[in-house]
């Protein structure tokens, strides 16, 4: 296997590198070989992308889960994370990790189940992506080919909700399909660093903004 390592310019301090040329084979040696180790790979059939996260990347990601986490507690509907988890179909060779993902609607499928196995199981309702740093590699056609039918993005400043069409591709909404009553918008002040709020203090103000949307 003829393989080139690309590095890709640094933003924020994520690190990015790809390695073009790589079979399904190699791809699933390289997930085993990297265990948990928190490099997040991307796959799209032909290329791989090993994407080492910055601090605020993880930042990010972790206020995303705690308000969103925060928000299913207060109002008593069922939510289930799965943070960073691997999402690959060998029939489609595609496979990434999401920053964050969430079954909201299709939670009981999977309710209980330790291994999610996406040739039966559902994809998440809802994928997160931190996107300080651009990828070399469409995530999007990634998402798109898994079938996941809601992306939120978030590049520091803005979010953006992106929902999977008939035709596979993604158009961007005012609104989510999985939280239709949630004013995204609203949580984008409370993913900001802020040196007066802990992130829990953060959450229950978060809740306590948005409650009113539900009722």
């Amino acid at each position: 296997m003829a393989t080139v390592l690309e590095p890709v310019t640094e933003t924020q301090h994520d690190e990015r590198f790809v390695i073009r040329g790589v079979t399904w084979e190699a791809y699933e040696a390289i997930l085993a070989a990297l265990g948990d180790h928190p490099t997040r790979i991307t796959f799209d059939g032909r290329n791989l992308e090993l994407m080492s996260p910055s601090p605020i990347h993880e930042i990010y990601k972790d206020r995303f889960g705690r308000l969103l986490e925060a928000l299913a507690f207060d109002l008593n509907f069922e939510i289930q994370g799965g943070g960073s988890m691997t999402f690959r179909r060998q029939d489609l060779e595609r496979g990434l990790e999401p920053d964050q993902c969430y079954w909201i609607q299709n939670e009981p499928a999977i309710r209980g189940k330790t291994n999610i196995d996406l040739s039966v199981d559902p994809p998440p309702d809802l994928a997160i992506e931190i996107d300080i740093s651009r990828s070399a590699l469409d995530r999007m056609a990634i998402y798109a080919g898994l079938a996941v039918p809601e992306v939120w993005t978030f590049n520091g400043e803005s979010l953006r909700v992106h929902l999977l069409q008939k035709d596979r591709t993604f158009v961007v909404s005012k609104t989510s399909l999985c939280l239709p009553r949630l004013p995204v918008q609203e949580l984008v002040p409370f993913l900001q660093p802020d040196e007066k709020s802990g992130d829990t203090t953060r959450a229950r103000r978060f809740v306590a903004q948005v409650r009113h949307y539900f009722t």
